[in-house]
Protein backbone atom coordinates (compact mmCIF):
# COMPACT_ATOMS: atom_id res chain seq x y z
CA UNK A 1 0.00 0.00 0.00
CA UNK A 2 2.83 2.36 0.89
CA UNK A 3 4.49 1.84 -2.51
CA UNK A 4 1.15 2.35 -4.28
CA UNK A 5 0.56 5.67 -2.52
CA UNK A 6 4.07 6.85 -3.39
CA UNK A 7 3.51 5.94 -7.02
CA UNK A 8 0.12 7.65 -7.07
CA UNK A 9 1.64 10.84 -5.69
CA UNK A 10 4.31 10.79 -8.41
CA UNK A 11 1.72 10.52 -11.17
CA UNK A 12 -0.48 13.21 -9.69
CA UNK A 13 2.46 15.57 -9.48
CA UNK A 14 3.69 15.13 -13.04
CA UNK A 15 0.33 14.69 -14.78
CA UNK A 16 -0.23 12.70 -17.94
CA UNK A 17 0.52 15.25 -20.67
CA UNK A 18 3.14 14.50 -23.29
CA UNK A 19 4.44 18.06 -23.10
CA UNK A 20 6.21 20.03 -20.38
CA UNK A 21 8.76 22.27 -22.08
CA UNK A 22 12.41 22.69 -23.16
CA UNK A 23 12.16 19.92 -25.76
CA UNK A 24 11.93 20.18 -29.55
CA UNK A 25 8.23 20.04 -30.50
CA UNK A 26 9.04 18.60 -33.92
CA UNK A 27 10.90 15.78 -32.23
CA UNK A 28 7.88 15.05 -30.04
CA UNK A 29 5.72 14.81 -33.17
CA UNK A 30 8.26 12.48 -34.76
CA UNK A 31 8.28 10.24 -31.69
CA UNK A 32 4.48 10.08 -31.63
CA UNK A 33 4.31 9.27 -35.33
CA UNK A 34 7.15 6.78 -35.63
CA UNK A 35 7.65 5.48 -32.11
CA UNK A 36 11.37 6.23 -32.45
CA UNK A 37 13.49 9.34 -32.41
CA UNK A 38 17.29 8.84 -32.37
CA UNK A 39 19.39 11.91 -31.43
CA UNK A 40 16.22 13.87 -30.62
CA UNK A 41 15.85 16.55 -27.96
CA UNK A 42 13.17 15.25 -25.58
CA UNK A 43 14.51 16.93 -22.48
CA UNK A 44 11.85 17.69 -19.84
CA UNK A 45 9.19 16.04 -22.03
CA UNK A 46 6.35 14.23 -20.25
CA UNK A 47 6.09 10.77 -21.77
CA UNK A 48 4.35 9.13 -18.82
CA UNK A 49 2.69 5.82 -19.70
CA UNK A 50 3.82 5.89 -23.33
CA UNK A 51 4.33 2.66 -25.28
CA UNK A 52 7.87 2.87 -26.66
CA UNK A 53 8.56 -0.84 -27.03
CA UNK A 54 11.54 -1.46 -29.32
CA UNK A 55 11.94 2.31 -29.83
CA UNK A 56 15.21 3.68 -31.21
CA UNK A 57 16.25 6.50 -28.89
CA UNK A 58 19.97 6.24 -29.50
CA UNK A 59 21.81 9.41 -28.37
CA UNK A 60 18.46 11.01 -27.49
CA UNK A 61 18.40 13.81 -24.93
CA UNK A 62 15.91 12.75 -22.25
CA UNK A 63 17.38 14.85 -19.50
CA UNK A 64 14.83 15.32 -16.68
CA UNK A 65 12.15 13.70 -18.86
CA UNK A 66 9.07 12.15 -17.24
CA UNK A 67 9.03 8.47 -18.17
CA UNK A 68 6.96 7.07 -15.32
CA UNK A 69 5.31 3.78 -16.26
CA UNK A 70 6.71 3.91 -19.80
CA UNK A 71 7.11 0.66 -21.73
CA UNK A 72 10.66 0.67 -23.07
CA UNK A 73 11.14 -3.07 -23.41
CA UNK A 74 13.88 -3.92 -25.92
CA UNK A 75 14.28 -0.19 -26.63
CA UNK A 76 17.66 1.14 -27.78
CA UNK A 77 18.83 3.93 -25.49
CA UNK A 78 22.54 3.59 -26.23
CA UNK A 79 24.43 6.76 -25.25
CA UNK A 80 21.13 8.46 -24.35
CA UNK A 81 21.12 11.25 -21.77
CA UNK A 82 18.64 10.31 -19.03
CA UNK A 83 20.20 12.34 -16.25
CA UNK A 84 17.60 13.37 -13.70
CA UNK A 85 14.88 11.48 -15.58
CA UNK A 86 11.86 10.05 -13.75
CA UNK A 87 11.43 6.35 -14.53
CA UNK A 88 9.12 5.25 -11.73
CA UNK A 89 7.82 1.73 -12.57
CA UNK A 90 9.18 2.03 -16.12
CA UNK A 91 9.61 -1.26 -18.00
CA UNK A 92 13.12 -1.49 -19.51
CA UNK A 93 13.36 -5.27 -19.70
CA UNK A 94 16.06 -6.29 -22.19
CA UNK A 95 16.59 -2.63 -23.15
CA UNK A 96 19.95 -1.43 -24.49
CA UNK A 97 21.46 1.39 -22.43
CA UNK A 98 25.15 1.02 -23.27
CA UNK A 99 27.04 4.13 -22.15
CA UNK A 100 23.82 5.94 -21.22
CA UNK A 101 23.87 8.74 -18.66
CA UNK A 102 21.42 8.09 -15.80
CA UNK A 103 23.06 10.34 -13.24
CA UNK A 104 20.55 11.27 -10.55
CA UNK A 105 17.75 9.42 -12.35
CA UNK A 106 14.88 7.88 -10.37
CA UNK A 107 14.34 4.22 -11.24
CA UNK A 108 12.20 3.36 -8.23
CA UNK A 109 10.44 0.02 -8.89
CA UNK A 110 11.67 0.02 -12.51
CA UNK A 111 12.06 -3.28 -14.36
CA UNK A 112 15.54 -3.61 -15.92
CA UNK A 113 15.64 -7.40 -16.02
CA UNK A 114 18.24 -8.54 -18.55
CA UNK A 115 18.97 -4.97 -19.64
CA UNK A 116 22.36 -4.08 -21.12
CA UNK A 117 23.77 -1.29 -18.96
CA UNK A 118 27.42 -1.73 -19.81
CA UNK A 119 29.39 1.42 -18.96
CA UNK A 120 26.26 3.28 -17.84
CA UNK A 121 26.52 6.24 -15.46
CA UNK A 122 24.22 5.72 -12.46
CA UNK A 123 25.93 8.18 -10.13
CA UNK A 124 23.53 9.09 -7.31
CA UNK A 125 20.70 7.31 -9.15
CA UNK A 126 17.74 5.94 -7.17
CA UNK A 127 17.32 2.23 -7.88
CA UNK A 128 15.20 1.52 -4.82
CA UNK A 129 13.39 -1.82 -5.29
CA UNK A 130 14.26 -1.96 -8.99
CA UNK A 131 14.61 -5.33 -10.75
CA UNK A 132 18.04 -5.78 -12.36
CA UNK A 133 18.09 -9.57 -12.43
CA UNK A 134 20.59 -10.78 -14.99
CA UNK A 135 21.42 -7.23 -16.09
CA UNK A 136 24.78 -6.39 -17.68
CA UNK A 137 26.40 -3.70 -15.52
CA UNK A 138 30.00 -4.25 -16.56
CA UNK A 139 32.08 -1.13 -15.81
CA UNK A 140 28.93 0.71 -14.69
CA UNK A 141 29.28 3.68 -12.35
CA UNK A 142 26.99 3.25 -9.33
CA UNK A 143 28.90 5.59 -7.04
CA UNK A 144 26.66 6.79 -4.20
CA UNK A 145 23.63 5.21 -5.88
CA UNK A 146 20.68 4.11 -3.76
CA UNK A 147 20.34 0.41 -4.49
CA UNK A 148 18.53 -0.61 -1.32
CA UNK A 149 16.16 -3.55 -1.82
CA UNK A 150 17.17 -3.91 -5.46
CA UNK A 151 17.10 -7.31 -7.19
CA UNK A 152 20.57 -7.96 -8.65
CA UNK A 153 20.58 -11.74 -8.78
CA UNK A 154 22.82 -13.10 -11.54
CA UNK A 155 23.78 -9.56 -12.57
CA UNK A 156 27.19 -8.96 -14.15
CA UNK A 157 28.91 -6.17 -12.19
CA UNK A 158 32.45 -6.93 -13.33
CA UNK A 159 34.61 -3.84 -12.81
CA UNK A 160 31.63 -1.78 -11.65
CA UNK A 161 32.18 1.20 -9.36
CA UNK A 162 29.92 0.86 -6.29
CA UNK A 163 31.89 3.19 -4.05
CA UNK A 164 29.65 4.56 -1.31
CA UNK A 165 26.58 2.82 -2.75
CA UNK A 166 23.72 1.90 -0.44
CA UNK A 167 23.26 -1.84 -1.04
CA UNK A 168 21.35 -2.56 2.14
CA UNK A 169 19.25 -5.72 1.73
CA UNK A 170 20.17 -6.10 -1.94
CA UNK A 171 19.93 -9.59 -3.42
CA UNK A 172 23.22 -10.30 -5.21
CA UNK A 173 22.85 -14.07 -5.38
CA UNK A 174 25.11 -15.53 -8.07
CA UNK A 175 26.16 -12.02 -9.13
CA UNK A 176 29.56 -11.43 -10.73
CA UNK A 177 31.43 -8.70 -8.85
CA UNK A 178 34.92 -9.49 -10.10
CA UNK A 179 37.14 -6.42 -9.79
CA UNK A 180 34.27 -4.27 -8.53
CA UNK A 181 34.95 -1.29 -6.26
CA UNK A 182 32.83 -1.54 -3.09
CA UNK A 183 34.81 0.91 -0.99
CA UNK A 184 32.56 2.49 1.64
CA UNK A 185 29.48 0.65 0.35
CA UNK A 186 26.68 -0.37 2.72
CA UNK A 187 26.16 -4.13 2.44
CA UNK A 188 24.09 -4.57 5.57
CA UNK A 189 21.94 -7.73 5.14
CA UNK A 190 22.87 -7.92 1.45
CA UNK A 191 22.64 -11.44 0.01
CA UNK A 192 25.93 -12.55 -1.56
CA UNK A 193 25.15 -16.25 -1.74
CA UNK A 194 27.15 -17.98 -4.54
CA UNK A 195 28.48 -14.59 -5.69
CA UNK A 196 31.96 -13.89 -7.10
CA UNK A 197 34.05 -11.14 -5.46
CA UNK A 198 37.38 -12.11 -6.98
CA UNK A 199 39.78 -9.11 -6.87
CA UNK A 200 36.99 -6.83 -5.64
CA UNK A 201 37.96 -3.83 -3.52
CA UNK A 202 36.06 -4.07 -0.24
CA UNK A 203 36.79 -3.59 3.45
CA UNK A 204 36.46 -6.66 5.69
CA UNK A 205 34.11 -4.69 7.94
CA UNK A 206 31.81 -4.10 4.96
CA UNK A 207 31.98 -7.73 3.89
CA UNK A 208 31.04 -8.86 7.39
CA UNK A 209 27.71 -7.01 7.05
CA UNK A 210 26.53 -9.30 4.23
CA UNK A 211 25.11 -12.82 4.11
CA UNK A 212 27.83 -15.03 2.62
CA UNK A 213 27.48 -18.63 1.48
CA UNK A 214 29.91 -20.36 -0.89
CA UNK A 215 30.92 -16.84 -1.94
CA UNK A 216 34.22 -16.41 -3.77
CA UNK A 217 36.10 -13.82 -1.71
CA UNK A 218 38.50 -11.15 -3.07
CA UNK A 219 41.49 -13.42 -2.40
CA UNK A 220 39.91 -16.24 -4.40
CA UNK A 221 39.02 -18.33 -1.36
CA UNK A 222 35.45 -19.60 -0.88
CA UNK A 223 33.51 -18.48 2.18
CA UNK A 224 31.78 -20.79 4.61
CA UNK A 225 28.00 -20.85 4.75
CA UNK A 226 26.98 -19.73 8.22
CA UNK A 227 23.55 -18.12 7.91
CA UNK A 228 22.35 -19.02 11.39
CA UNK A 229 19.74 -16.56 12.60
CA UNK A 230 19.83 -14.67 9.29
CA UNK A 231 16.77 -12.73 8.19
CA UNK A 232 16.09 -13.99 4.66
CA UNK A 233 12.36 -13.34 4.61
CA UNK A 234 10.96 -13.14 1.06
CA UNK A 235 14.45 -13.80 -0.34
CA UNK A 236 14.76 -15.13 -3.88
CA UNK A 237 17.12 -18.10 -3.50
CA UNK A 238 16.03 -19.96 -6.63
CA UNK A 239 18.57 -22.69 -7.53
CA UNK A 240 20.91 -21.51 -4.77
CA UNK A 241 23.75 -23.73 -3.63
CA UNK A 242 23.15 -24.10 0.11
CA UNK A 243 24.86 -27.45 0.63
CA UNK A 244 25.79 -27.99 4.28
CA UNK A 245 24.63 -24.45 5.07
CA UNK A 246 24.01 -23.50 8.67
CA UNK A 247 20.52 -22.00 8.58
CA UNK A 248 19.59 -22.85 12.15
CA UNK A 249 17.12 -20.34 13.52
CA UNK A 250 17.06 -18.44 10.22
CA UNK A 251 13.97 -16.52 9.10
CA UNK A 252 13.05 -17.92 5.69
CA UNK A 253 9.38 -16.99 5.71
CA UNK A 254 7.96 -16.87 2.18
CA UNK A 255 11.44 -17.30 0.69
CA UNK A 256 11.64 -18.83 -2.79
CA UNK A 257 14.09 -21.74 -2.74
CA UNK A 258 12.78 -23.56 -5.79
CA UNK A 259 15.43 -26.00 -7.02
CA UNK A 260 17.85 -25.05 -4.24
CA UNK A 261 20.49 -27.58 -3.20
CA UNK A 262 20.26 -27.87 0.59
CA UNK A 263 21.95 -31.23 0.98
CA UNK A 264 23.10 -31.70 4.56
CA UNK A 265 21.89 -28.25 5.59
CA UNK A 266 21.19 -27.41 9.22
CA UNK A 267 17.66 -25.97 9.43
CA UNK A 268 16.98 -26.62 13.10
CA UNK A 269 14.40 -24.17 14.48
CA UNK A 270 14.32 -22.36 11.12
CA UNK A 271 11.15 -20.45 10.24
CA UNK A 272 10.00 -21.51 6.78
CA UNK A 273 6.38 -20.40 6.91
CA UNK A 274 5.03 -20.12 3.36
CA UNK A 275 8.41 -20.88 1.78
CA UNK A 276 8.60 -22.41 -1.70
CA UNK A 277 10.87 -25.44 -1.90
CA UNK A 278 9.60 -26.98 -5.12
CA UNK A 279 12.14 -29.48 -6.42
CA UNK A 280 14.61 -28.59 -3.68
CA UNK A 281 17.23 -31.12 -2.63
CA UNK A 282 16.99 -31.61 1.14
CA UNK A 283 18.84 -34.90 1.29
CA UNK A 284 20.21 -35.37 4.78
CA UNK A 285 18.99 -31.94 5.90
CA UNK A 286 18.16 -31.48 9.59
CA UNK A 287 14.79 -29.73 10.02
CA UNK A 288 14.32 -30.55 13.69
CA UNK A 289 11.76 -28.17 15.24
CA UNK A 290 11.55 -26.21 11.98
CA UNK A 291 8.31 -24.37 11.20
CA UNK A 292 7.12 -25.67 7.83
CA UNK A 293 3.59 -24.28 7.98
CA UNK A 294 2.20 -23.70 4.46
CA UNK A 295 5.56 -24.66 2.93
CA UNK A 296 5.49 -26.02 -0.63
CA UNK A 297 7.66 -29.16 -0.90
CA UNK A 298 6.34 -30.42 -4.22
CA UNK A 299 8.88 -32.80 -5.80
CA UNK A 300 11.37 -32.01 -3.02
CA UNK A 301 13.90 -34.72 -2.14
CA UNK A 302 13.72 -35.47 1.59
CA UNK A 303 15.77 -38.63 1.57
CA UNK A 304 17.41 -39.15 4.99
CA UNK A 305 16.11 -35.75 6.11
CA UNK A 306 15.26 -35.26 9.78
CA UNK A 307 11.85 -33.69 10.47
CA UNK A 308 11.68 -34.45 14.19
CA UNK A 309 9.09 -32.20 15.88
CA UNK A 310 8.84 -30.08 12.72
CA UNK A 311 5.55 -28.23 12.20
CA UNK A 312 4.08 -29.47 8.91
CA UNK A 313 0.66 -27.85 9.28
CA UNK A 314 -0.87 -27.30 5.83
CA UNK A 315 2.44 -28.21 4.19
CA UNK A 316 2.15 -29.22 0.52
CA UNK A 317 3.99 -32.53 0.08
CA UNK A 318 2.77 -33.69 -3.33
CA UNK A 319 5.32 -35.99 -5.02
CA UNK A 320 7.91 -35.27 -2.33
CA UNK A 321 10.47 -38.06 -1.98
CA UNK A 322 10.60 -39.81 1.40
CA UNK A 323 13.24 -42.47 1.97
CA UNK A 324 14.77 -43.17 5.38
CA UNK A 325 13.15 -39.86 6.36
CA UNK A 326 12.52 -39.16 10.03
CA UNK A 327 9.05 -37.65 10.29
CA UNK A 328 7.82 -35.14 12.87
CA UNK A 329 6.48 -37.91 15.13
CA UNK A 330 9.79 -39.81 15.04
CA UNK A 331 8.63 -42.53 12.63
CA UNK A 332 10.68 -43.47 9.56
CA UNK A 333 9.08 -42.89 6.15
CA UNK A 334 10.34 -45.16 3.33
CA UNK A 335 7.45 -44.60 0.93
CA UNK A 336 9.72 -43.23 -1.80
CA UNK A 337 12.56 -45.73 -1.60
Amino acid sequence: MKRFLIGLCVFLMVGMSWEVGAFDKEHIKKLKALGSCPSCDLSNANLDGANLTNADLTNANLKRAYLNGVDLTIANLTEANLSGANLFEADLEWAFLLGANLEGASLYLANLKGANLKGVNLYRANLYWANLKGANLVQANLTKAVVEGTQLTEANLTGANLEGANLRGVNLKSANLEGANLTGANLSEAILINSDLTDATIEQETLDQAFLCHTILPDGQQSKCDLSGANLEDANLWDANLTKANLSGANLEWANMTGANMTGANLKWADLIGATLIGANLTGADLTNANLTFVNLTNADLEKAILTKANLTMAYLSKAIFCDTTMSDGTINNSGC
